[in-house]
């Protein structure tokens, strides 16, 4: 086996996602007519959306979850991800190879499934198939190449058994951090990079409490617009065609990126941003910002029904202990 201690900081990107959902007309509608994706249909339990000549960005498949169930990394080559496959196995946790059906189905070759935090299943891959088709979408662009496609959120309980989590997988980096109070509630938020992309995954706390106030188990998703043009009319058709809005758009206060919230037909949140900062690790350093927002990400047609839902989720989530990986989250990491 491949040695496990050289880093792979660098050589992975987030490249796909797996959606489970029942709701096929609602995100068909929502992917391709709102946010502006390409939109292939394999059958009756499968769509694809892509944003670039990869042939599959999004993998939706029907089931019950209405959540994204799994995030595919693309790996650089064989070294990265034998590297990242020793570490795995090393600490005991069961990999699975992906049928030649699964890796048909994302489009990519060399499939490698394991667990993740909050029951997220992720699945490393080395080499994307290109589709010859031409794009067929409302925006010009998407911004995806080396850096990868955008970036995962996830409210945790545990928030340090989950960075240590893609510490010890990927190499990540943190990034920074926020802290910030929303209607009494304080969170804090940390970002993980794993390349010059600003963020890969944001792993967000209720500080002081152990409670989850988010039902699914992505808080959002981000995928990057191209121009400022593309950004404004991805906002003004989710309001024509009737697609809650989460929260208008603003500018962040760490990566400086501009974007809005949509609610996607399955629950979780889908942010479209343009221009976030590239970091340069040379000269990067961490450091804790105060609030999320520079202007705007003003919260849109929310009620106190539901304020109210969200206390009775994060409630019964003390109920429900939070799925982690131990093996590969360091069994004695304190949270933070």
């Amino acid at each position: 086996m491949r040695p496990t201690n050289t880093s792979v900081f660098g050589a992975v990107r987030l490249g796909h996602l797996v959606i489970e959902t029942n709701r096929f007309t609602d995100w068909r509608r929502f992917g391709t007519d709102a946010i502006g994706m390409h939109h292939d249909d394999l059958d009756t339990g499968l769509t694809r959306f892509r944003l670039d000549d990869q042939e599959c960005r999004f993998l939706l498949r029907r089931g019950p979850a209405e959540d994204v169930v799994a995030t595919g990394w693309h790996v650089d080559d064989h070294s990265a991800f034998e590297r990242i496959e020793a570490r795995v196995r090393a600490q005991g946790v069961p990999c699975a190879e992906g049928t030649a059906e699964e890796a048909a189905q994302r489009g990519v070759e060399r499939l490698l499934r394991f667990p993740g935090p909050k029951g997220i299943t992720q699945e490393i891959y080395t080499t994307p198939v290109l589709s010859p088709e031409p794009l067929r979408m409302l925006a010009s662009r998407w911004v995806t190449g080396d850096a990868g496609m955008g970036h995962v959120a996830i409210t945790s309980t545990r928030p340090a058994l989950t960075r240590a989590y893609f510490g010890t997988v990927f190499d990540a980096r943190l990034t920074d951090c926020i802290d910030e109070t929303i209607s009494g509630v304080k969170l804090k938020i940390r970002f993980l990079r794993v390349n010059e992309r600003h963020h890969s995954i944001a792993v967000a706390a209720v500080r002081g409490l152990p409670i989850d106030p988010v039902r699914t188990r992505v808080q959002h998703l981000n995928i990057q617009a191209a121009t400022l043009d593309d950004l404004a009319r991805s906002y003004d058709r989710v309001h024509e065609l009737g697609f809650d809005m989460a929260l208008s758009i603003g500018q962040h206060t760490n990566d400086k990126e501009l974007s809005y919230y949509a609610r996607t037909p399955s629950g979780f949140e889908w942010e479209v941003g343009w221009n976030p900062l590239v970091i340069d690790e040379t000269t990067w350093e961490p450091s804790t910002h105060q609030g999320i927002s520079v202007w705007g990400h003003t919260p849109v047609g929310q009620t106190i029904v539901d304020k109210l839902g969200q206390f009775r989720l994060a409630a019964r989530s003390l109920a429900h202990p939070e799925k982690t990986v131990r093996a590969l989250s360091g069994a004695g990491a304190p949270d933070d």
